[in-house]
């Protein structure tokens, strides 16, 4: 009923397909693995230096591949959504000039990560991509080929290691080659996930504090709206500039410093929008400590709570939900063993996250269904962040 996710050696095995058909000679000898995530809760926080809670999850990026000699790179993407063409082949500049952005769009998340990358000098490659974390679902498949990349290229020329620089580095990547002006959330739990954990994430000091999500009675279902949506439009960026407003209004460096009180007092200095944004972020921050909380103490109906009211705030102040998106959150909190729903991702169609009772997967999935659009289920546990994958 759900959709299974694909294991790990069956991308590897697609992948090392397509290379055979592509470079026809010797196999790939080097692969990586980075996963997706979904954020249990704290949306459009991070880039207001703030807390975000999620876990990395099953659906992963692969990447396998070789050195070749000399500076050229060709990679080839397997994944069946991507923009064409499917194959690109450049040289690296030896002189330090950049890698220019350019089309196809997939391509230059791949070609940012090689810029940022905090090794010189990156040598020629060739590789191929397979993915199952889908495309423009709220799924973070950006980050998870960013940082799949860099894991691939930390076997060729290996850097010094640290995690959470590496989690910055793809960052930038996304900032400069992509033209999305990200938080750190996305790429940071891709690289440090871990098994049968959440991450609370303070997104001001880079801390991470793992989270137990691991009670065999509760699963996270994920239902994908299948409405595709594009964070590079105008929303989001806009929404990051009012948020900025709100904070030089208040007198804050950001967001994560203002209060409620902060923003009842100012209010005669914001405009009405502008105002509804800064009290989404304001009480985000605070309900992702206070959920955090829940989940370490087995809260589950106090978590539930939370999520739905994230959802109503993220619909009604933020203004990033859509219609499907928010059928889909009524439909699961209608079936009994749901503690809560909401959107997760950047908004504009993209996925609802559930957390419930094992035993409740099937009713919840049935009931779901009735609504009128064609969503897309996977039932899922936090899973380990990226990796160097045997080829062996």
């Amino acid at each position: 009923m759900a959709s299974v996710c694909p294991a790990v050696s069956e991308l590897v095995a697609e992948a090392r397909r397509v290379y055979a058909q592509e470079f026809g000679e010797e196999g790939p000898r080097t692969a990586a693995c980075a996963p997706g995530r979904v954020n249990l809760i704290g949306e459009h926080t991070d880039y207001n230096q703030g807390y975000v809670l999620p876990m990395a999850l099953p659906l992963v990026t692969v990447v396998v591949g070789s050195q070749t000699s000399g500076r050229d790179v060709t990679v080839v993407t397997a994944t069946k959504d991507a923009d064409e063409p499917r194959r690109v082949d450049f040289s690296l500049p030896g002189d330090g000039s950049p890698l220019s952005p350019g089309s196809p769009s997939w391509a230059n998340y791949v070609k940012g990560v090689i810029q940022h990358y905090r090794a010189s000098p990156v040598p020629g490659f060739r590789a191929v991509i397979a993915s199952s974390v889908p495309l423009g679902g709220g799924l973070s498949s950006s980050a998870s080929l960013e940082v799949a990349v860099y894991t691939f290229l930390q076997q060729l020329r290996p850097d010094d290691g640290d995690k959470v620089s590496k989690a910055v580095a793809c960052q930038q990547a996304e900032h400069t080659h992509a033209g999305v002006p990200c938080g750190i959330m996305d790429q940071f739990v891709s690289v440090l996930g871990r098994e049968g954990h959440a991450l609370l994430i303070d997104c001001r000091s880079l801390e991470a504090t793992p989270v137990p999500l691991a009670d065999p009675g509760l699963v996270i279902l994920i239902t994908n709206s299948n409405v595709r949506h594009s964070l590079t439009g105008s929303e989001y960026p806009m929404r990051r500039r009012q948020c900025e407003e709100a904070a030089t209004t208040l007198g804050k460096e950001s967001l994560r410093d203002a209060t409620i009180k902060d923003l009842e007092e100012a209010k005669d200095r914001l405009d009405d929008v502008t105002c509804r944004r800064a009290r989404h972020v304001i009480e985000e921050i605070e309900r992702t400590v206070q959920a955090a909380e829940a989940l370490k103490r087995g809260a589950y109906k106090e978590f539930g709570k939370l999520m739905v009211e994230s959802h109503n705030s993220l619909r009604d102040l933020y203004e990033v939900s859509c219609k499907e998106l928010d059928e889909l959150v009524s439909a699961a909190m209608e079936v009994d063993g749901v503690f809560g729903s909401r959107m997760t991702g950047g908004g504009f169609g993209g996925c609802t996250v559930t957390l419930l009772q094992a035993s409740a997967i099937d009713r919840t999935i049935l009931h779901i269904k009735r609504y009128s659009g064609t969503p897309t289920f996977y039932v899922t546990t936090p899973s380990e962040g990226a990796r160097a994958l045997s080829l062996s």
